[in-house]
């Protein structure tokens, strides 16, 4: 397997409700490139994580805490979905205030499905072309972005996707955005 991402750190971002696919399956095609990666969340220990927003689907250990985080030491962030997800987060002035800085780095930035909730949230949208789930997509065009329907978007330094049905594009489309980030990480 090619190893594109070898010395690269990803923050995913993620807080209880994130769906579990989302989640696992981008980290597991970073993983498999090459990269390392940093659970950040809102509390320590475990968040919950749920399959189709209703179904309880295990939990994933917090690697690091969204306020002790520093955009200076990742190459990229992951935004995954579930409705839930992205609620908790875009509450969390830590949490939106680490997406926005990441978004002025110029870094590149993934989010799929509910995960562009973020992005309104962080006021990064507008101007940009985006794809979502789409209960969302209001939220989105309100915050200035152009909504589009596609399996997976790319935009500059975004890409995104509409849901799990994307999953595969989606994540070879990042493992392709994140190995053309500039400088990378040590460690």
């Amino acid at each position: 397997m090619a190893r594109e991402l070898q010395g690269r750190k990803i923050a995913i971002l993620a807080a209880d409700g994130v769906e579990r696919i989302e989640l696992e399956e981008p980290r597991g095609a970073l993983y498999g490139a090459g990269a390392k990666s940093d659970l950040i969340s809102l509390h320590p220990g475990e968040i919950q994580a749920r399959q189709f927003d209703m179904i309880s689907a295990g939990t994933f250990p917090v690697d690091r805490l969204v306020s002790d985080a520093k955009v200076d030491e990742y190459d990229a962030l992951l935004i995954p979905g579930g409705t839930v997800n992205p609620d908790n987060l875009r509450t969390n002035r830590d949490a939106v205030t680490f997406v926005k800085n990441f978004v002025a780095s110029g870094k590149p930035v993934a989010a799929i499905c509910h995960g562009p909730w973020m992005l309104v949230e962080a006021d990064v949208v507008r101007g940009r072309r985006i794809t979502s789930w789409p209960s969302i997509r209001t939220d989105l065009r309100n915050a200035g972005a152009q909504v589009v329907d596609e399996e997976v978007c790319v935009d500059g330094q975004f890409t995104t996707s509409r849901s799990p049905a994307d999953l595969p594009a989606f994540c070879a489309a990042i493992v392709e955005q994140f190995a053309k980030a500039g400088q990378k990480v040590a460690g």
